[in-house]
């Protein structure tokens, strides 16, 4: 008991599971607000931390989780010593009790401001770990009897390739059910566990809202990413996922990138930037890369894979380059005219991506367009990209944009 703790007690339930299950939210898709931040780290680097722990969780359940900077959230984590006026449970100073969390619906989740809160090293109390144990209560998990699981009641100290013990991962679908096949299942997990180096001077974090992005890519499992300065976040028809830094994901990937584009026939993720070209698998880099781009000229403005011949297209200003990655490439007689091929879709578009049902989206500026299947823009586009792709509200109170379709196309979609 004089090991370092979480604050919750531990009275395990006496049935089969490992886990004691302490309740549940009745929705899927939760806010989160994180008031203040440890005085132990770089606030981009705690940040990061915080945002990685809600990405276990929502690797292996349909839970999605959205950051919001003011006003009422669902999930509200902060610091504090050894008391606070919002905190009914005093803390202990360094050591022993580490942080606690309330039990759903009612969401808090503090950290004791007193301890040695750090990252990627054994040093102090790792909080990306510390984190995701407290998130796992706030959504409705007790203790593990297992000392190896997340949810073990001692902290085990940090381990550079954490992920969820099966006991975690039993106790949360038991809960929430396991993630849908449409948007990745619980067998993937994103590779954070190798957290990397994070850029010492990080652009500042966008409004996902602002309907301004770099790169688009609907990725593996089906997950659409949109990427803006050095962040990503992942898009789905119940809202957006929190945001992470790129490199905190594809470890050795700049930001502020040209294009990124997903080739389900080679399971490629290829990210361009200036003159240069990454390759990942998942989210590990392929040997060699990056690469300076030939053949092709750089600054690229987007990219897409189209199904219909197993292609990746690259686009900048007006033209277009058709280059297959499994073959030698003559691309001498490229770039050929957008507009020869993609009727009534803009120059210099920031981002594009082909859907599952065959149709293909461009994006500029606040706008994108989407094309049929014989590749014209169809009736109703451009459309806004914050209300209508990313599924932010408006503004004002029970008003609808005009058009008063919330999905990017209007067959619907589950990006």
């Amino acid at each position: 008991m004089r090991q370092p703790r979480c604050g919750l007690e531990d009275p395990f339930n006496q049935r089969t599971l490992k886990y004691l299950l302490l309740g549940r939210w009745r929705k899927k898709h939760l806010k989160f607000r994180i008031l203040n931040l440890p005085s132990t780290l770089p606030a981009h680097t705690a940040r990061e931390a915080l945002l990685q722990a809600f990405q276990y969780w929502s690797d292996v359940t349909p839970l999605t989780f959205q950051e919001v900077h003011a006003g009422w959230a669902d999930i509200r984590l902060s610091f504090h010593g050894r008391q606070s006026l919002y905190c009914s449970k005093d803390f202990d100073g360094p050591g022993r009790v580490l942080a606690h969390a309330d039990i759903p619906e009612l969401g808090s989740v503090h950290f004791d401001e007193d301890e040695l809160w750090t990252e990627r090293t054994y040093r102090g109390v790792n909080l990306r770990i510390i984190a995701a144990h407290e998130l796992g209560h706030a959504l409705g998990l007790g203790h593990s009897r297992y000392t190896q699981a997340l949810m073990a009641p001692v902290y085990a100290g940090y381990r550079p390739h954490f992920k969820l013990h099966p006991d975690d991962v039993a106790g949360i679908q038991a809960l929430y059910g396991k993630k849908s096949p449409g948007i990745g299942d619980e067998e993937e997990e994103m590779e954070t566990s190798t957290v990397p180096q994070v850029p010492t001077e990080p652009s500042p974090m966008p409004d996902p809202c602002s309907g301004e992005v770099d790169a688009m890519m609907l990725g593996p499992r089906g997950k659409t990413y949109a990427f803006k300065g050095n962040y990503v976040w992942t898009v789905t028809d119940s809202g957006l996922g929190p945001l992470f830094q790129v490199s905190a994901l594809w470890e050795g990937l700049p930001g502020n990138l040209d294009a990124a584009v997903y080739s389900p026939r080679t399971q490629w993720i290829h990210f361009f930037k200036g003159n240069k070209v990454w390759r990942y698998i998942n989210f590990r880099m392929s040997p060699g890369f990056p690469k300076i781009l030939s053949g092709v000229e750089p600054n690229l403005d987007a990219a897409l894979y189209w199904p219909r011949n197993k292609k990746v297209f690259l686009f900048k200003g007006s033209g277009y380059w058709q280059w297959d990655e499994l073959a030698r490439n003559d691309l001498s007689r490229y770039p050929k005219p957008i507009k020869g091929l993609f009727t009534g879709v803009p120059d210099q578009p920031s981002a594009a991506i082909s859907w599952r049902d065959g149709c293909v989206y461009f994006f500029k500026d606040k706008q994108y367009w989407g094309l049929n299947w014989q590749l014209r823009v169809e009736k109703g586009y451009p459309r806004d990209i914050a209300y209508n792709w990313m599924h932010c509200r408006p503004h004002t109170p029970d008003t609808t944009p005009s058009g008063g379709d919330t999905s990017p196309s209007a067959r619907g979609t589950d990006h």
